[in-house]
């Protein structure tokens, strides 16, 4: 597309790839390219010698453990991470997806407290769904945001007023991808910093004047250098913006077995910005078997198997709320992806399955949980209601009884189940479907009755490739 330059400064080396549509130029404007091309040559060096310590890192050799050189910070009793902001106290009831006009009106309107605004997993990364899914948020934010479906039906906010909706935090790209559709000094721009560049700075203002504040999701991390280079993000965004330094908050999604190691590292790197970490089941056993998978020691079994309290999911889960309640933050459980159905049977059965989730969540000390659809807000609610009463959150308990080591959080081995050709069958099925929807340009996708994203299909290639890897027998017979 063509941008029209305003400032000489801000089309100086800057190439942007991606087709024109209806008000794309609202958003990729001169001076948010001038903010992201700062951002890009600021950043992106560190980024790459991050990307490169991921690739030199071999666990199967040198193993996993807790790091001794930061083991002062995990001793210090002392400190905190920033106190909560304005609509990140009570988050019970988080709900996710994608930035689409329909979604992003549903979400905000569905009555969790928070949306996870998704240009990550739940979200098929062509240049039409970023642009517009900025432009989605940029309107929502505004109060005007408005969709009509193919069958007519319009779609409007409950109301203008931020404060009355469910409370944006955006989950931008991991920073192993990269958004080819801008490019500076002739590379492509790291994509995270494209999604955090362009959202920040066309909302960032007008959030702060509402009574919120620009809040973030982080994905994919897999070490405290990592959080690090965020945080210095954070702060020269703030300074570059002219706004508070502190504003800007940011959930980390502990979703990689390195980062399991490093919850409090991580925690204190970003305790300016930090509000909590999250829990999340399929990029975890994906992250598991990324790093281990080449050892029979850590072969999976069916994925509908490794639930959260298998003995190595257990153990990753509550020292999560360990290490936030330690520490003054959110710990924030994992996802129910049910989608309900019009058989009232069968939604009871599912239902119950949903709230024994959530109850298991709340009473481990979680201070609040996602869902994928509204359908599931009221169960969720019920659950986390039930323990919290009126109190916001339940970051006293401390969970003094949990003590995790290094071997527990890596006895996968202990996992009870088997591999199965219905498992292998499912893998296949689903992955293949879901992949179907995502190269058409949908990110969440209803498959079997769940609401499924690219961590599915993550799970299930993984699985599939260490089944065949290791020759591993469907029902003890034949191998994969």
């Amino acid at each position: 597309m063509n941008v029209q330059a305003t400032t000489r400064s801000a089309m100086r080396h800057v190439a942007v790839k991606g087709h024109d549509g209806p008000r794309y130029e609202e958003i990729i404007t001169p001076q948010a390219l001038d903010f992201i091309r700062s951002l890009h040559r600021t950043f992106s060096d560190r980024r790459h010698g991050l990307l490169d310590d991921r690739f030199r890192r071999d666990v199967t050799q040198s193993g996993l453990d807790f790091l001794p050189e930061t083991e002062p910070i995990r001793d210090d009793p002392a400190w905190q991470v920033a106190d909560a902001a304005p609509g990140l106290v009570d988050r019970r009831v988080e709900i996710t997806g994608p930035v689409d006009a329909k979604m992003t009106i549903n979400a905000l309107n569905s009555g969790a407290a928070v949306w996870m605004a998704d240009f990550e997993d739940a979200t098929s990364p062509t240049w039409a769904s970023i642009v517009e899914g900025q432009l989605n948020l940029k309107d929502a934010i505004n109060g005007s945001l408005r969709h009509v479906g193919r069958n007519g039906k319009v779609y409007e906010l409950n109301s203008t007023r931020l404060t009355d909706l469910a409370t944006i935090v955006v989950r931008p790209r991991g920073w192993h991808l990269l958004e080819r559709h801008i490019q500076i000094d002739a590379e492509p721009v790291p994509a995270a910093l494209v999604d955090f560049g362009l959202f920040l700075f066309h909302n960032a203002e007008r959030l702060i004047a509402a009574g919120r504040g620009p809040y973030f999701y982080l994905p994919k991390l897999e070490s405290h250098l990592e959080a690090r280079l965020w945080n210095d993000i954070f702060n020269y965004a703030q300074a570059y913006l002219d706004i508070p330094r502190g504003t800007i908050r940011a959930t980390v999604l502990i979703e990689t077995l390195p980062a399991a190691f490093e919850m409090e590292e991580i925690l204190w790197e970003l305790r300016e910005h930090a509000a909590g970490l999250n829990a999340g089941r399929w990029d975890y056993i994906f992250s598991v078997i990324k790093n281990f998978g080449t050892d029979p020691d850590f072969v999976v079994p069916d994925r509908a198997d490794v639930t959260m309290t298998v003995p190595f999911m257990r153990a990753y889960t509550e020292l999560l709320v360990k290490t936030c309640h330690k520490r003054g933050a959110h710990a924030i459980g994992g996802m129910a992806a049910l989608i309900p159905s019009k058989d009232e049977s069968q939604n009871a059965i599912a239902l119950a399955k949903v709230k024994a989730d959530k109850e298991r969540e709340a009473g481990a000390g979680y201070d609040g949980s996602w869902v994928a659809h509204p359908g599931l807000i009221p169960t969720c609610r019920t659950a986390f209601d039930a323990v919290l009463g009126d109190r916001p959150h339940q970051k006293d308990r401390q969970r003094d009884d949990v003590e995790v080591s290094a071997v527990d959080l890596l006895a996968v081995s202990k996992t009870p189940g088997s591999v199965t050709l219905e498992g292998v069958q499912t893998n296949v099925s689903v992955l293949v479907r879901y992949l179907d929807a995502w190269l058409d340009g949908t990110g969440a996708a209803g498959i079997d009755g769940l609401m499924e994203d690219a961590a599915t299909a993550e799970i299930s290639r993984c699985q599939l490739w260490q089944w065949i890897h290791h020759s591993t027998p469907a029902d003890n017979q034949r191998p994969i």
